[in-house]
């Protein structure tokens, strides 16, 4: 079983700036999987990136999202759902944005890699992949984000299940 419970810590401000310059330009979807308070999401709408969606199961969590969202101004315009990022379906989601604990990567890359378009980037903060290669990256220590690019992912994982550069 995976442990769905995962340590609440808000992403500081430089965290923040990080995930998005790697997502500046893109179009689509964008999600953050455990939104916690909402930031991530609030700063991907103000940047452009719409519809931009957080999945947070803690109440309080959701509480403090809408409640920043609306001192935004942007109360209707981004969504919070309380809902299990493992049962959500991602397929149509190309910008995905993931500040989780360590534990939950492994399972988290297989959901990822089963679910989401080829043209899809997962920005990881605090803690990459351990088993893919970031296409980019951005700041250092506590501060360093990750991007991956999902053809590229894919691309590696199939290169390697066959033992041979493809």
């Amino acid at each position: 079983p995976v442990p769905l419970q995962v340590p609440y810590a808000p992403s500081g401000p430089r965290q923040v700036r990080n995930a998005l310059a790697l997502l500046r330009g893109r179009a689509g979807k964008t999600v953050d999987l455990g939104s916690g308070d909402g930031r991530l999401v609030v700063e991907a709408h103000r940047q452009g990136l719409r519809p931009a969606i957080g999945y947070e199961l803690n109440p309080w969590l959701l509480v403090l999202s809408h409640y920043r969202a609306w001192k935004a101004g942007y109360h209707g315009e981004v969504s919070f759902l309380k809902q299990d990022l493992w049962k959500v379906n991602l397929s149509d989601c190309y910008n995905v944005i993931v500040f989780l604990a360590p534990s939950v990567k492994p399972p988290l890359a297989t959901k990822l890699l089963a679910e989401l378009p080829d043209e899809a980037r997962v920005v990881a903060g605090r803690f990459p992949f351990p088993s893919w290669r970031p296409t980019s990256t951005l700041g250092q220590g506590l501060d360093q984000v990750w991007a991956y690019d999902m053809k590229e992912v894919r691309r590696a994982v199939q290169s390697s299940a066959e033992g041979s550069p493809v």
